[in-house]
């Protein structure tokens, strides 16, 4: 039996008993085996909301995408809701605390970057994240609109739970589903329809979360390296390239886990 069908029987049982039917999932944008650590299904992540104007209101269509379950070109299936907070973060360095997730915006500099998604994992599980906005570059005409906006809050916070990129090609055609919807996690030069998730994206999260709980995850974790998470000097080996520069890297911290940090880049 394939493993990932196996994974899935424990959900489609539940699934069945409430008399839905649902094709089993079918994607491959998984970055290792990282996933948080859940005990129920569907479990919620916590957001924290560091956010200044206009940021809000697009990290508020993202959590509420990313937790959508209404079958046909989604997937109900989907293991992930996502409850935005006020934040937490006591600066734009944006330091989750252990269970947590904070996304701050900030005139990050010309360093390159529109957005950062960083995930700090231990084994398999993730302890905690953050996303970045890059204001130095949303303040440009290339990238001041809703469409860019969405796009980047969308596809940094599905880093968080564990996804990768569908595509890493910025030129080529949108990867559509049974519906015709792009996907926030595909690089796009013309993000116009990429500014959600699409029905790949769900069914790559009900293939990672599907099969099988973990014991509660550690109340908290020892502190890590103290280092300037927005330089790209700073995030170790490049794993993955988009035209000669990395999009994603793994940096191998003093206590024992790793930083992962994915990048978009601007032009």
């Amino acid at each position: 039996m394939p493993s990932a069908v196996r994974r899935l029987i424990p959900l489609l049982v539940l699934v069945a008993s409430a008399g839905l039917v649902v094709a089993p999932a079918s994607a491959n944008h998984a970055w290792g085996n990282y996933h948080w650590a859940r005990s129920q299904f569907p479990f919620t992540v916590t957001v924290g909301d560091n956010l200044a104007p206009p940021w809000a209101p697009y990290l508020a269509r993202a959590a509420s995408d990313w937790g959508l379950t209404d079958g046909v070109c989604n997937n109900v299936l989907n293991p992930v809701r996502v409850a935005v907070v006020p934040g937490g973060a006591k600066s734009r360095a944006c330091k989750p605390a252990t269970g947590r997730v904070e996304v701050c915006n900030a005139r990050y500099g010309n360093r390159g970057w529109l957005g950062l998604a960083g995930i700090y994992v231990r084994g398999d599980h993730i302890v905690r994240a953050y996303m970045k906005l890059n204001d130095y570059y949303f303040a440009l005409p290339q990238y001041d609109s809703p469409a860019w906006r969405q796009y980047v809050a969308s596809q940094e916070l599905g880093h968080t739970f564990g996804l990768a990129h569908q595509d890493e090609d910025f030129n080529n055609a949108d990867l559509l589903d049974a519906c015709g919807r792009g996907s926030c996690m595909d690089y796009s030069a013309d993000p116009a329809n990429n500014t959600a998730p699409n029905q790949h994206d769900y069914d790559e999260l009900a293939t990672i979360y599907g099969g099988h709980f973990d014991a509660p995850a550690p109340a908290a974790i020892a502190v890590e390296d103290e280092f300037d998470v927005e330089d790209p000097n700073n995030w170790g080996q490049a794993l993955r390239f988009d035209r000669g520069r990395g999009v994603v890297y793994e940096r191998a911290l003093s206590n024992g886990g790793k930083l992962v940090t994915f990048v978009i880049w601007a032009e």
